[in-house]
């Protein structure tokens, strides 16, 4: 470490930053792309439907389709249609076997995608859509739940770290946010990581603090173990404001629910909010509950309150008992990261910060290796670490939009009926970022950079396309027809082509500026000229 407390945070920004800065990067921009799960899951599936209709309509049509596919499951659970998934999703869980044999979670558990306008399935391809990148943001796919979730954690930790030093760091840095000298070789590249780390800082702080108390529980389990020796089950249901117990099945038979009693009650609990989800357990039996909960979108705390009614008649049997304070905070907490709150414009102003994020991180890793080359040239050699950071740069800022991309072509190119479809989809996003790193441990050169850039921003900008060569929802009906959930999508990756084809280009161009040492020998050399 260096002397000084300012020079200690600097040491500290940078190897945080860097240690972490690769993962972090595919973090971010899967975060990033989850403010859009819903629109991507929609033009993932183009086959969904389109129409609006009201919840009684949309709860009745989907009780039918239960009564007829799953009459004798343990419990439905309706997901309403919203203006961002205007399809029916739904799920059930049937019974174990009586003898107590082990059976496959797929035969115990069902689902569904439902047309609310006529209740019946649409046959749509298999795919996580935008679950896949909300679920990569903290999961990483094919590790260990647990140590992804940790290992996530401590990246959070890392940028929080990160910030608070950079902050302390630089101590003009809102005024070098209104600073910016292009072709200035390392000065360029720390202008523009101040100007993405500040233009954006309150998010910055915001998303990855959020981050960390989203999955507190897991990293701080201790009080909790301790309070409730015999689990943890009663601590959530008193701290997170669960649904109240439901009554058991009288093991007789009673009359199916009734979607207009139920939605009628629910609105008479919450005037101002509509429903979100009802789920039925013990549909068909004489003690059948239906538990009704208002939706979250619109809401900054994802505490959403639950009532128990009677599914037949509606009446009322319980309510969840008002949140604390604590529930609350965490609530808004959740809230805040998942972006769920956001109407149409401040989820754009939320994607764009997200944007800034990784402009932010993928900034900070160049002007690593920009810092230490000079260095190394000096020396007249460049050593292992700094090729592997370049490699490892080129591979995750210019790959992992390739890796983006690439998903959304599969979607496209893999046959409907693929047997395991939706994992062939991740597979392809790995292989194509694997490829990138490859290539780029391989050759770590500025064409390389040129060269991912460009491929990158082919992938994307030809997306448009490619969507209207293989299904009908493409921008020639979309922009028509003013939806634009499915056109933002295709206009999204218009643009991000666009702009990976300006970086690749000017990366293609940039030249390095010379150094104090090739200034005077090129000042001595036009003096000696003009002699």
């Amino acid at each position: 470490m260096k002397e000084g407390f300012r020079q200690s945070m600097a040491w500290l920004h940078t190897w945080t930053g860097l240690l972490v800065g690769w993962l972090l990067l595919l973090i971010f921009m899967a975060g990033t792309a989850s403010y859009y799960r819903d629109e991507i899951g929609r033009w993932t599936r183009p086959e969904l439907p389109r129409t609006q209709v009201a919840p009684e309509v949309a709860l009745a049509r989907a009780f039918g389709y239960l009564e007829r596919h799953a009459a004798g499951a343990e419990l439905w659970n309706v997901a309403l249609p919203t203006s961002r998934t205007p399809q029916l999703t739904m799920f059930w869980r049937n019974p174990a076997p009586a003898d107590g044999r082990p059976v496959d979670r797929r035969a115990r558990f069902g689902s569904a995608l439902v047309d609310p306008a006529t209740g019946e399935e649409v046959a749509a391809r298999d795919t996580r859509g935008g679950d896949f990148f909300f679920r990569l943001h903290f999961d990483l796919h094919y590790i260990p739940v647990l140590w992804a979730r940790w290992l996530v954690g401590l990246c959070a930790m890392f940028m929080l770290v990160a910030i608070v030093t950079g902050v302390v760091t630089h101590k003009k840095i809102f005024i070098d946010f209104f600073t910016f000298r292009p072709g200035k070789g390392q000065r360029s590249w720390l202008d523009f990581h101040n100007a993405s780390a500040v233009l954006a800082l309150p998010y910055h702080a915001m998303i990855t603090y959020t981050g960390v108390v989203t999955l507190m529980f897991l990293y701080l389990p201790w009080a909790i173990d301790a309070a409730y020796p015999h689990g943890s089950d009663p601590f959530f249901e008193e701290a997170l404001n669960a649904p109240p117990q439901v009554r058991a099945a009288a093991g007789a038979p009673g009359a199916l629910p009734e979607p207009a009693r139920l939605l009628q009650a629910a609105r008479a609990e919450w005037p101002d909010r509509s429903p979100g989800h009802v789920i039925v357990h013990h549909p068909g039996d004489a003690n059948a509950v239906a538990v009704v909960q208002p939706g979250i979108d619109g809401r900054l705390s994802v505490r959403a309150p639950s009532l128990v009614l009677d599914a037949a008649t509606g009446e009322m049997l319980a309510r969840s008992p008002p949140p604390g304070g604590a529930t609350q905070t965490h609530g808004v907490m959740y809230g805040l990261h998942l972006g769920r709150f956001a109407g149409p414009w401040l989820r754009l102003l939320l994607f764009g910060s997200g944007l800034l994020g990784c402009l932010m991180v993928a900034s900070g890793l160049v002007l690593w290796a920009v810092k230490r080359r000079p260095q190394h040239l000096k020396a007249g050699r460049i050593g292992f670490g700094l090729r592997l950071v370049d490699a490892l740069n080129i591979g995750s800022v210019g790959g992992l939009p390739i890796a983006f991309a690439a998903f959304f072509w599969a979607n496209r190119l893999i046959p409907f009926d693929a047997a395991e479809r939706a994992a062939l989809e991740a597979h392809v996003f790995f292989a194509a970022w694997a490829l990138a790193l490859a290539a780029a441990l391989a050759w770590p050169r500025r064409a390389m950079w040129a060269w991912q850039l460009y491929a990158g921003a082919a992938l994307f900008a030809l997306l448009p396309l490619l969507n209207a060569l293989t299904t009908q929802a493409h921008l020639g009906r979309t922009l028509p027809a003013g939806d634009w959930a499915l056109a933002g999508v295709d206009l999204a990756c218009l643009g991000l082509g666009l702009a990976l084809g300006v970086a690749g280009r000017r990366m293609q161009r940039w030249r390095p500026a010379p150094t104090a040492a090739q200034k005077r020998a090129q000042q001595a050399a036009a003096a000696g000229r003009a002699a």
